[in-house]
C-alpha cells in the first residue's frame, strides 16, 4: 500500500471512529432537536463540525466558571432563604399549585409580594423611570444589562449614575462583554464610567491576552437595575436607544419595541440577590445581605401588590427553569394563553404544550414581529407557522420595520411572566436570563393591555395565506430551523 493509500485509509477508519463516539457522547444532557443538528455538522461537515462542537457543543459549563457558577449558586439560595414567603397555597390560579414549588425547587427563590409601580413600552419612558429611580438612591444603585450604550436616549440614566456616585452612592455597573463592544462608543463607555468612579464589570469578558476567556456562545442577557434594596426594573430593554445605535434604523423607523417593569417590595431582594451572584461570579466579591438587601413592609396580594416569584435561568441552571416554567403554564391553561417573543424558537415540549392548548380550545395567541432582526433565528421562528396555523393558534405579525423585542406572556388573565428570555434554544440552555412570575393583582391586566396595544396595529396571519409561501422561503426556514439548535 502507497503512502497515500494509507494516509487516506487512516482518516476514513478515524472520521468512522468520530462519528460513532459522536453517537454516544453529543445526546448526553441535551434535547432531541439539538442532538440531532450536532450530529449531522458532525456528520457532513466533520472538518467544520467536530471542530465547533469541541469549542461551543457541550451543554455544561465547565472549569473556574463552573466552580464559580456553583457557589453563585449557593449565595443566591442563601440570600433567599430567610425571605418568608407567601403561603404554600397561594397559587395562580386552578391548576397551577404546583407551579411555585417547582420554581423554588430549580432556582432556591420563594414565591414572595412585590408592588407593581408601572409598565414601560416606550423607551424614554422607561429609562427616565430609571433615572428618576437614581436620583432618589441614597445607598446604592446596581445595573445590570446585556447591552449598555452611552447615547443621547441612555443618557438621563447614565447621568443619573454619575450623579449619585458623586453624593457617595456606590454605583456597581454590569455589562456583557460580547453584547456591548459591537457598538459604538464602548471603549468611551469604559473611560467615562471609570472617570465617575463607578465600579463596572465586562460579563462573560473573552479577553485571551489577559487571561480571561469564556465560551463565546454563553452569554449572561440579564436586564435589571435595583435601587437601595427598594425599588428595581426588570424586563426587556437593554440599555441603549431603540434604534440600537444605528442613524439608518432611526431615519426607517427600525425602533425596537420592549416592556419592562418596575417593582417595589420584597421581591426586589430576589432581584438584588440574582445581581449579587452575577457580581460574585465577575469579581469575586460577595455583597454582604445585611448592607444590601432592605427589609420590607408585608402586604398580602391585590390591586398594585402581586405574588411575585424571580426565575432566573442559564447555563448555571441545568434544569432550564426558564423553560420548565412556560411549559407548565401552557398545560394548564383552560381559556386563553398569550405569548410575545421576538424569537419564538418552541422546543418539541413547549411546541406540543401550545398546539395542544389550542386543540383543546383554549384561544392561544402569539405575538411576533413581521419581520426579525437576526436572520436564523427569524427564518427558524417562520418554519413553526405551519404546525401552530394548522393548530388553530392566532398568530399575529407586529408590523415591520418595528422590532417586537418584549418578552411575556400571560395565562387564562390571572398568571404572568415579564422578563428578559425569548423563547428560543439559546434562552433556554446558553444565556443567563431572568424572569418575573406575577399574580394576584394588577400586573397580568398591564400586561393585556400590552396585548391590546400589539394587536391594534398588528395583522392576523391565516394558514391559506402561509401556504401561498414559495418552496424556496421554506426551504431556507426549515435548514434556519435546523441551524438554530448549533447557537
Amino acid at each position: 500500500m502507497d503512502v497515500a493509500s494509507l494516509v487516506a485509509s487512516t482518516l476514513l477508519v478515524v472520521e468512522y471512529v468520530v462519528k460513532v463516539a459522536a453517537v454516544g457522547t453529543v445526546p448526553e444532557g441535551r434535547n432531541p432537536g439539538s442532538s440531532s443538528a450536532w450530529l449531522m455538522a458532525i456528520f457532513f461537515i466533520p472538518v467544520v463540525g467536530l471542530p465547533l462542537y469541541w469549542m461551543i457543543g457541550s451543554p455544561f459549563v465547565t472549569g473556574r466558571r463552573h466552580d464559580l457558577q456553583n457557589e453563585a449558586n449557593r449565595l443566591l439560595i442563601e440570600h433567599t432563604m430567610a425571605m418568608p414567603g407567601v403561603p404554600d397555597g397561594a397559587a395562580p390560579g386552578p391548576g397551577l399549585t404546583t407551579l411555585p414549588r417547582m420554581n423554588r425547587t430549580l432556582t432556591g427563590i420563594p414565591v414572595v409580594v412585590g408592588s407593581d409601580e408601572g409598565t414601560y413600552g416606550d423607551t424614554a419612558a422607561a429609562f427616565k423611570a430609571m433615572a428618576e429611580a437614581i436620583d432618589r438612591a441614597e445607598r446604592f444603585v446596581h445595573v445590570e444589562f446585556y447591552i449598555a450604550s452611552w447615547d443621547d436616549v441612555t443618557d438621563p440614566v447614565f447621568s443619573a449614575l454619575v450623579a449619585a456616585r458623586a453624593r457617595g452612592v456606590e454605583v456597581r455597573f454590569l455589562m456583557d462583554h460580547l453584547g456591548s463592544r459591537a457598538y459604538d462608543g464602548f471603549a468611551a463607555l469604559q473611560r467615562r464610567l471609570t472617570e465617575a468612579d463607578i465600579d463596572w464589570r465586562l460579563m462573560m469578558p473573552i479577553q485571551p491576552f489577559r487571561g480571561r476567556w469564556r465560551r463565546p456562545d454563553l452569554r449572561n442577557h440579564r436586564k435589571l437595575l435595583v435601587v437601595d434594596g427598594t425599588r428595581a426594573f426588570v424586563g426587556s430593554h437593554n440599555l441603549i436607544a431603540p434604534s440600537y445605535g444605528s442613524e439608518r434604523n432611526a431615519r426607517v423607523g427600525r425602533l425596537w419595541k420592549d416592556l419592562s417593569i418596575q417593582v417595589g417590595g420584597e421581591v426586589v431582594t430576589a432581584i438584588e440577590a440574582v445581581f449579587a451572584t452575577d457580581w460574585y461570579a465577575e469579581t469575586g466579591e460577595r455583597l454582604a445581605p445585611d448592607l444590601f438587601f432592605a427589609g420590607h413592609e408585608s402586604h398580602p396580594p391585590g390591586g398594585r401588590y402581586d405574588a411575585m416569584q424571580l426565575v432566573p435561568s442559564g447555563p448555571g441552571f441545568p434544569t432550564e427553569p426558564n423553560l420548565r416554567m412556560f411549559t407548565h403554564l401552557v398545560h394548564q391553561a383552560v381559556r386563553s394563553v398569550s405569548i410575545t417573543s421576538p424569537y419564538f424558537v418552541p422546543d418539541e415540549a413547549l411546541l406540543t404544550a401550545i398546539t395542544s392548548a389550542a386543540y383543546r380550545g383554549v384561544r392561544v395567541d402569539v405575538f411576533v414581529g413581521e419581520k426579525a432582526d437576526q436572520f436564523v433565528v427569524g427564518h427558524a421562528q417562520r418554519s413553526y407557522y405551519t404546525t401552530l396555523l394548522q393548530a388553530g393558534v392566532h398568530l399575529h405579525l407586529y408590523p415591520a420595520p418595528a422590532v417586537l423585542h418584549a418578552k411575556y406572556m400571560t395565562v387564562d388573565g390571572h398568571v404572568g411572566v415579564i422578563g428578559s428570555s425569548n423563547m428560543d434554544y439559546r434562552s433556554y440552555a446558553l444565556n443567563y436570563e431572568v424572569m418575573l412570575l406575577g399574580f394576584g393583582g394588577d400586573l397580568v391586566d398591564r400586561l393585556l393591555a400590552s396585548d391590546a396595544e400589539y394587536l391594534a396595529v398588528s395583522r392576523e396571519l391565516t394558514l391559506d395565506e402561509w401556504r401561498t409561501q414559495p418552496l424556496r422561503a421554506r426551504y431556507v426556514d426549515n435548514v434556519c430551523r435546523l441551524a438554530s439548535s448549533l447557537m
